[in-house]
């Protein structure tokens, strides 16, 4: 049987509310039922809502430095100053986006976004997108006994193509990545520099489902994906490679 995707619709919400009882009642809608090693894939902008990871603009005090990025790429000053506090630092941009690094991830905006936030308010990244992931593991667990693994994904624009891809912008419950180093080739050449982005491709996978419009599928369950490791977990970093080994960043001198 090879791997399979479950979409879970659920109604919308709005302000702080409980990520788990809210899947089980997708769940339920769905006549679904989660089982061990399943990967639970969550838009992370849904787990942020949850959160309450939303700012008003009206509440924004913009400081001099925002209001020259948002001059330099013509974005809301007020824009411009999540997007600063939300950022490690600035590599660039163009007219309606700034190019950020945070945590060792590089996103536009710094994943700041006013999609399905209502009227003049933006979404954050949740506070701490791994503990997110792994409070949601854990909940699964002590409700069912099922050993999951949890996946927090975004949107993500990819260098020199058109559309928006999948991310995972952290994982629990499953090794994000699979070193492919030794192995063999077609003809049996040892690979050298190879990573599979196991996290990465099912958040990619379920950002297709999910949709990126009003579907309202902020869960997808992938099934028979052979990733989960149980109770093991890997920092979020484990993802991300340093930027002196980044082909894009060292190409375009961005360090």
């Amino acid at each position: 049987m090879g791997m399979s995707l479950f979409p879970i619709h659920v109604k919308k919400q709005s302000g702080i509310f409980d990520l788990y009882e809210c899947l089980k009642d997708g769940l339920r809608s769905g006549h679904l039922e989660i089982l061990s090693g399943d990967v639970i894939v969550v838009s992370t902008k849904f787990a942020a809502i949850s959160e309450g990871r939303i700012i008003q603009n009206n509440t924004i005090h913009v400081s001099d430095h925002a209001q020259c990025i948002s001059d330099i790429y013509r974005i809301k000053s007020e824009t411009a100053e999540v997007i600063l506090r939300e950022s490690d630092y600035i590599l660039g941009g163009m007219n309606g986006f700034v190019l950020t690094s945070a945590s060792g991830m590089m996103a536009p905006n710094a994943g700041v976004d006013a999609s399905n936030a209502g009227h003049d308010n933006l979404i954050l990244y949740p506070a701490s997108p791994h503990k997110t992931a792994e409070a949601l593991r854990r909940r699964v667990f002590l409700d069912t006994g099922m050993l999951v693994g949890i996946i927090l994904a975004d949107s993500r624009l990819m260098p020199g193509r058109v559309g928006t891809v999948g991310v995972a912008v952290s994982c629990t419950g499953l090794s994000p990545v699979i070193d492919m180093r030794g192995h063999l080739d077609l003809d049996k050449r040892p690979l050298k520099v190879t990573f599979q982005a196991v996290a990465d491709s099912m958040a990619s996978a379920s950002n297709y489902v999910m949709g990126e419009g009003s579907q309202s599928t902020p869960y997808v369950i992938v099934r028979e994906s052979g990733a989960v490791t149980g109770g093991h977990t890997m920092p979020d970093n484990s993802m991300y490679v340093d930027p002196t080994q980044c082909i894009y960043r060292r190409s375009l001198g961005m360090l």
